[in-house]
C-alpha cells in the first residue's frame, strides 16, 4: 500500500494575525532553530505525518501557513515533542473552524502554496488574501 502524505492543523494561539506568526518564524530561523510544540500523546498516524507532513496554521478560523514537520520527539516529562522546520510557508486561505489541540488533514483537502505562479500574494496582507479567497479569485 502507497504511503499517503497527512498533515496536522492547530490554530496559531497567541497570533491574531499572519504577520505576527511570520514574525516568530523569522526570529526561530534567525536562532537556527526550529519550532517544538510538545503535546500529551503522540498522534497515532504519526507515521504518515513525519518527514513528508506539515503542520497547517489556523488564524481566524482561516488555513493561512504552514510548517514543515521534520519528525517527532520527547521531551521532559514524557511529553510528545513534535519539531518544525523554521520556514513558514504562506498558503492560499481556506476555512477551517478553531479546535483544541491538533487535527489531520489529509493531502488532498490541504491548500496550495502561495508562490510560484501567485507571484506577489504572499506579501498581500491576510485580510485581503481572506477577501480574495471567500470572492474565489485566488
Amino acid at each position: 500500500m502507497p504511503q499517503v502524505t497527512l498533515h496536522l492543523t492547530k490554530v496559531a494561539f497567541g497570533h491574531d494575525s499572519l504577520p505576527s506568526l511570520q514574525e516568530r518564524a523569522r526570529l526561530r530561523a534567525a536562532e537556527g532553530s526550529g519550532l517544538l510544540l510538545t503535546t500529551r500523546f503522540l498522534p497515532k498516524r504519526h507515521a504518515e505525518v513525519a518527514g513528508a507532513g506539515s503542520l497547517y496554521w489556523i488564524i481566524k478560523h482561516q488555513l493561512v501557513a504552514r510548517s514543515p514537520i521534520i519528525g517527532f520527539g520527547e521531551v521532559e516529562g514524557g511529553r510528545i515533542a513534535i519539531r518544525l522546520a523554521p520556514e513558514l510557508i504562506v498558503v492560499e486561505p481556506r476555512r477551517k473552524r478553531a479546535h483544541q489541540g491538533w487535527r489531520y488533514l489529509e493531502k488532498d483537502d490541504a491548500p496550495p502554496d502561495l508562490g510560484g505562479g501567485a507571484a506577489g500574494l504572499s506579501e498581500m496582507p491576510a485580510e485581503l488574501l481572506n477577501r480574495l479567497s471567500a470572492l474565489a479569485l485566488i
